[in-house]
């Protein structure tokens, strides 16, 4: 069959958009990450010895990264929506995430990524230890 008369594969946005996803999903859990900071020592990956936003990361705090893909003739644009711990390096996380969705959906969908816009979408603060209960109430209270 001449390559004039076979069809066309058409991979969906919202496709393109799951593998994005996961793919951020992947940078912030260690893949792509650890890689962007592999030059200073640090893995965002491991809970031992990582500062509380990478801890938080690797803890599983926060809602899964959130992507819309628009599709044209091959070439995809993404939008991811992330959520980082706090405090952490905000500009390597959204590199890697970018670095990592462009990677992933050209060598599974075979497009073009030009353009991937990472959005912080939340915060995450550690959670602070509470005072005892009963040093708040009655007789234990200072006066």
């Amino acid at each position: 069959m001449e390559p004039g008369e076979r069809g066309a594969t058409r991979i969906a946005d919202r496709v393109v958009a799951k593998i994005a996803s996961q793919a951020a999903r992947e940078a912030l859990r260690g893949g792509g990450a650890a890689a962007a900071d592999a030059g200073t020592g640090a893995d965002i990956g491991a809970a031992a010895g990582a500062g509380p936003g990478e801890a938080a990361l690797a803890g599983g705090v926060g809602a899964r990264p959130y992507a819309v893909a628009a599709v044209r003739g091959g070439v995809a644009r993404v939008r991811v929506a992330v959520e980082l711990g706090y405090p952490s390096d905000i500009g390597a996380h959204c590199g890697a995430v970018r670095r990592q969705v462009i990677e992933r959906v050209g060598e599974l969908t075979g497009m073009k990524v030009p353009e991937v816009a990472v959005t912080v979408e939340r915060l995450h603060v550690p959670r602070w230890e509470r005072p005892e209960r009963g040093a708040r109430r009655g007789r234990d209270r200072v006066r």
